[in-house]
């Protein structure tokens, strides 16, 4: 059985995602409301509001409450009941050390995602304290029902927060911008904007297929005095690419500060070190 703590948005896309992929897998989600408990049992899941009856059901745990709930999570469930359980964690911040001190005996693991698990087109990165652990394939196929899976060393969860974990919004803010772009000169919006939903995934698919640097693919658009051409000479002078890249290295820096807080919160609550 697969235990589901907390049962919010991601949690519940977990869920959903379990059970397309192997419907007859058993999963037990815990919530604090009523409607989150009864959102998972339409999803079929069997629900509970206690973290420990859950825990002690399962074999596999994800941990997908909000970080700063983790000590609340561990106090309700108490130290003797991780032994000989796998488990997974989605809450950002709350470190490998921290997971494996607080959780004695358990086999943990760090998981990183982002909102289009919501779509089965997520992107997970998983990080584990061990070098080739037991379930590690067992882990991987788990996140596989919700898209890519990809193993990175713990230290790395910043970067993939900054560019795959925030990466949605700053995509959806880009696609604002050029849809409002084509608005100003007389392209209807939901016009503009199915197409460049279109462009976007079909630009995605083509380079996928290539598997070449996208520099690539801009020259294969570019002409000699075009329309491309002349559109990214303003990107280039209003220094798009640059501010990019600045957005996400302040969202790195973000996430490793905001990391570190979590993280000490939960040592400080939890006494361990």
């Amino acid at each position: 059985m697969i235990a589901v703590i907390g049962a919010g948005r991601i949690g519940s896309a977990i869920i959903s995602a379990l059970k397309d992929c192997c419907g007859d897998v058993r999963i037990i989600a815990t919530g604090r409301r009523d409607e989150t408990l009864e959102r998972a049992r339409r999803l079929g899941a069997e629900a509970t509001r206690s973290n420990r009856e859950a825990v002690e059901a399962a074999d596999i745990v994800i941990l997908s409450v909000k970080p700063h709930h983790f000590p609340e999570v561990v106090k309700q469930c108490g130290r003797d009941v991780w032994r000989g359980k796998i488990v997974v964690s989605v809450m950002a911040g709350v470190k490998l050390s921290t997971l494996k001190t607080a959780l004695p005996g358990a086999e943990v693991y760090r998981a990183m995602t982002n909102v289009n698990v919501l779509v089965r087109k997520g992107s997970t990165a998983v990080a584990t304290a061990e070098g080739d652990p037991p379930a590690r394939g067992l882990v991987e196929e788990i996140f596989k029902c919700m898209g890519g899976v990809y193993w990175v060393p713990e230290e790395l969860l910043d970067a993939w927060t900054s560019l795959v974990g925030s990466g949605p919004a700053f995509i959806a803010e880009i696609i604002d911008a050029l849809v409002l772009g084509a608005v100003a000169v007389g392209m209807p919006r939901d016009l503009a904007y199915k197409s460049i939903l279109d462009v976007l995934e079909g630009t995605a698919l083509y380079l996928k297929s290539v598997d070449d640097h996208p520099g690539k693919m801009r020259d294969d658009v570019i002409t000699p005095g075009g329309t491309t051409i002349r559109g990214l000479m303003v990107m280039e002078s209003e220094g798009v690419k640059a501010a990019l890249m600045k957005t996400i290295e302040a969202a790195y820096n973000r996430s490793i500060q905001i990391g570190n807080e979590i993280d000490s919160y939960a040592k400080r609550e939890l006494k361990v070190e």
